[in-house]
C-alpha cells in the first residue's frame, strides 16, 4: 500500500454532482435499462476540472458519493479497487469488488458504479484503441490453458455493443500486480522523462500478471464466451494491416489473402466493428504519435511518411482520432 499515492487520489475524487455534470458535458442517451437511460461517454476527462483528456493511456479517480448513471465507453476501461468495495452494475450483471481486484470493461458496454464511500478508493485506466499496436499485443504467445494478453484485450476493444463484455479478475492482493498499479498511477500523476512510454509497458505487464493469475484460477468471471478459432485469423488480419499501413488498399490485401475485396471489407466490420479505412487511420495515427513524440521531424513530412499525400485531410484524420492538432500533441507529449 502507498499511503502517497492514496493520499493524492484522496485528493482527487471529491464529490461530483450528475446534473452539473450532465448540463457541462450534455452526453447523448443512446439506450435505456430497466426504464434507466444510458449516456454515451466518449471522451476521458481529468479529475476536477472535467477537461478533455487526450491521452492514449488516461488515469481518473472515481468520486465519492457520487450518482454516476449508466453509460458506455468507445474504449476499454480498467476500474482497480485500491481501498474498500464497490459494485458495478451491467445490462444483465452486479459485480462486487474488493479491495486489489480489477475488472477490464470491454469497449460498448454498458455499465455504472454505485455511490462509493468515504472509505473506498477506485481508480479508471482509459485504455483508447490506439494506445497499443498489435505487435504490442502478439508478442505474448498463446499457451495452453492461458488465455493471451493480445486475445483478450483485442476480444475487449472490438466488441461492439455487446453490453456483456468484461473480465473480473480476483488478484488475492499479489504484491506484483498491486505494486505494478501504483507504479502506473506514480508515473501518470507524477511524470518524468519518457513516462508515458513506462505507463503502456507497465500496462502490458499487469496484463500479463493478471493472465497468469487467471489461468490458475478457476474462478475467473468472463462475461464473453470461448473465443473461436476465427479470432487467430482476425489477427492474422490486423497485423497484415499494421505492417502494410502506408500503401495498403482493400483490394491488394484481398488479393493478398485470396479474399472477395467486400467480403474482407464486411468480416472486419464485423469483427471489430471498425471499418477497413478506420483500421488503417488508428495504424497510421498511432505511428504519427511515436514519430511526433521521438523525433522533430517535420509534420507534413510525418504525414507523407504513413502514407498521406494530403497533409489538410491527414490534420482532419489526426485532430479527430486524437482531439488535437500534432503540433500541440508533440508540445505535451515530447517533453515526456
Amino acid at each position: 500500500m502507498n499511503t502517497e499515492i492514496l493520499e493524492l487520489l484522496h485528493q482527487n475524487r471529491e464529490y461530483k454532482d450528475w446534473k452539473k455534470v450532465e448540463n457541462k458535458l450534455k452526453p447523448l442517451i443512446v439506450d435505456y435499462i430497466n426504464g434507466e437511460p444510458v449516456y454515451g461517454f466518449y471522451e476521458t476527462l481529468k479529475d476536477k476540472s472535467l477537461n478533455k483528456n487526450g491521452q492514449l493511456i488516461s488515469i481518473s479517480t472515481q468520486p465519492v458519493d457520487s450518482f454516476v448513471p449508466y453509460h458506455i465507453h468507445n474504449y476499454v476501461e480498467m476500474m482497480v479497487v485500491l481501498l474498500g468495495n464497490c459494485t458495478i452494475r451491467t445490462a444483465s450483471n452486479t459485480i462486487h469488488m474488493k479491495q486489489d481486484e480489477i475488472i477490464v470493461m470491454g469497449r460498448d458496454t454498458i455499465h455504472k458504479v454505485d455511490e462509493i464511500d468515504s472509505g473506498t478508493i477506485v481508480v479508471n485506466i482509459a485504455l483508447k484503441p490506439a494506445a497499443f499496436s498489435l505487435n504490442d499485443l502478439d508478442f505474448l504467445t498463446h499457451k495452453e490453458g492461458m488465455q493471451s494478453i493480445s486475445s483478450m484485450l483485442f476480444s475487449l476493444l472490438a466488441s461492439n455493443n455487446s453490453k456483456v463484455a468484461f473480465n473480473l479478475f480476483h488478484t488475492n492482493h499479489e504484491s506484483h500486480v498491486v505494486n505494478t498499479v501504483y507504479d502506473i498511477i506514480s508515473e501518470y500523476y507524477q511524470p518524468d522523462s519518457f513516462s508515458n512510454q513506462i505507463i503502456k509497458m507497465e500496462v502490458l505487464e499487469l496484463f500479463l500478471r493478471l493472465i497468469r493469475i487467471a489461468s490458475h484460477s478457476p474462478n475467473l468471471v468472463n462475461a464473453k464466451k470461448k473465443q473461436n478459432n476465427n479470432e487467430i485469423d482476425l489477427l492474422t488480419l490486423l497485423l497484415y494491416i499494421e505492417k502494410n499501413y502506408k500503401l495498403i488498399t482493400l483490394d491488394k490485401m484481398a488479393a493478398y489473402f485470396g479474399f472477395n475485396a467486400n467480403y474482407l471489407s464486411a468480416y472486419l466490420k464485423k469483427r471489430t466493428g471498425y471499418t477497413f479505412i478506420k483500421l488503417v487511420h488508428i495504424q497510421r495515427i498511432n505511428v504519427v504519435a511515436e514519430y511526433l513524440t521521438f523525433s522533430n521531424a517535420p509534420i507534413d513530412d510525418i504525414s507523407t511518411e504513413v502514407g498521406y499525400e494530403n497533409p489538410s485531410y491527414f490534420y482532419k484524420v489526426f485532430k479527430k482520432y486524437i482531439g488535437c492538432s500534432p503540433s500541440d500533441y508533440r508540445k505535451k507529449y515530447q517533453k515526456n
